[in-house]
C-alpha cells in the first residue's frame, strides 16, 4: 500500500528534495574530464553533510548478508545502467554518458526522523558533442520522465504512469525499455510501495495516485535491448548487450490538483 504522507512531512520533503536537486546540479557542473568517479562521489558526500544530511545510498543493503553499498552517489558510466560503484580507477573521459544517481536523508540529526529523496540525471562528460543517436537517447530518457510525471495526477493509476512513459518512448524510435527495474514510493525510507513500472502493467490500475503520496518516477532507456545483466561486483548493473543507456528520475509530491517536482534542479525548465 502506498504510504501516505501527512503536511509536515510534506513539508520536511520538499526541503529535502531542494537541497537534493541543488546538489545534483552543483555536481554535474563540477563534473569533467580526467576525474575519477570516486572524486565525484567525494564531492556528493560534502555537499550532503554540508546540508545537514546524510548520504542515503551509503551503507545501503537489499537484504540480510549482502555487501553494503559503498558510495554516496550510483556513478553509472556508459552501458552501466545503475547501482555503478565510484572508483578512483574508473576516469571519466571527455564524451563519456554518465548517469549521476543520489538519494539523501535529511535533516540528519538527533530527535529528526529524516525523510528521504532520490533523482538521477544523464549527461555527457566534457566538450565533446555526443552523437545523434545518443542525444536522442538521452532526450527521449529525459522527456519520457516528464511524460510519466505528466500522468501522476490524483485519481490517475500508477499503471498511467508506465503507459505514459512507454508510449512516448514507443512514439520516439526503437529503445529498449527496461523491465527489471521500477520506480517506487520514497520518503520514509529509500524504496517503499508502490513500485512503479516504465511499461503499462494493467494490474496496476488498481493502485490509484492520492494527495500525499511521494513517488520517484525513474526511467531507464537503452539503445539496445531491454534486458541487463549483473557485473562481478555485485552491485553495478549493465545493459545485457553492453549498448549506451540512461537515466533520469525525480521524486514528485501528489497533491490535491497535480504533483510537484520536489527534486526539479535550480536551472532545469519543465
Amino acid at each position: 500500500m502506498a504510504n501516505i504522507k501527512n503536511p509536515q512531512e510534506i513539508k520536511q520533503i520538499l526541503a529535502a528534495c531542494k537541497l537534493t536537486g541543488e546538489v545534483l546540479e552543483k555536481l554535474q557542473t563540477l563534473t569533467k574530464p580526467g576525474m575519477s568517479t570516486l572524486e565525484v562521489d567525494v564531492l556528493a558526500e560534502k555537499m550532503i553533510r554540508d546540508a545537514g544530511g546524510r548520504p542515503a545510498f551509503k551503507g545501503y543493503t537489499t537484504g540480510p548478508g549482502d555487501t553494503p553499498f559503498p558510495n554516496t552517489i550510483c556513478a553509472s558510466v556508459n552501458e552501466e545502467l545503475v547501482h555503478a560503484i565510484a572508483t578512483k580507477e574508473k576516469i571519466l573521459k571527455d564524451g563519456d554518458i554518465f548517469t549521476i544517481d543520489i538519494g539523501m536523508q535529511w535533516p540528519f540529526k538527533k530527535g529528526e526522523p529524516g525523510y528521504f529523496t532520490d533523482t538521477a540525471i544523464t549527461f555527457v562528460v566534457g566538450k565533446s558533442k555526443p552523437t545523434a543517436e545518443i542525444q536522442k537517447l538521452l532526450d527521449v530518457t529525459r522527456d519520457s520522465m516528464y511524460a510519466g510525471i505528466a500522468a501522476a495526477v490524483p485519481g490517475n493509476s500508477v499503471a498511467d504512469i508506465g503507459k505514459a512513459v512507454e508510449n512516448y518512448v514507443k512514439s520516439q524510435g526503437k529503445y529498449g525499455i527496461v523491465r527489471d527495474l521500477v520506480g517506487h514510493g520514497v520518503g520514509h525510507a529509500v524504496h517503499e510501495d508502490p513500485k512503479i513500472p516504465n511499461y503499462y502493467d494493467p494490474k496496476l490500475e488498481k493502485i490509484k495516485l492520492k494527495p500525499g503520496m511521494v513517488i520517484a518516477i525513474e526511467p531507464m532507456i537503452a539503445l539496445g535491448t531491454w534486458k541487463v545483466k549483473m557485473a562481478d561486483d555485485g552491485w553495478t548493473i549493465l545493459m545485457a548487450d553492453d549498448s549506451m543507456c540512461a537515466h533520469f528520475e525525480h521524486t514528485i509530491v501528489i497533491t490535491e490538483t497535480g504533483n510537484i517536482v520536489a527534486t526539479q534542479r535550480p536551472s532545469e525548465k519543465i
